[in-house]
């Protein structure tokens, strides 16, 4: 089973490891990327709303989908 509230935290600490819980990996190394960017490309005024998109999407996942397969 899936921990909607432990894959939300992975991905809040760590952007993509919340993806990579989920079984996702390659969805979670594109959200560490895409934050990575964001980060240093905006200097850091968007890195806190992809960091924060990411670990919303990883908790919603988990919560959409509780049974691993």
């Amino acid at each position: 089973m899936r921990d909607p509230l432990l894959a939300g935290i992975l991905s809040l600490l760590i952007p993509g490891v919340g993806q990579i819980y989920n079984g996702r990996i390659i969805v979670g190394v594109l959200w560490l990327i895409l934050t990575g960017v964001s980060w240093i490309g905006t200097a850091g005024l968007f890195g806190w709303v992809i960091h924060l998109i990411a670990a919303y999407c990883a908790y919603s996942y988990a919560k959409d989908h509780p049974v691993r397969v």
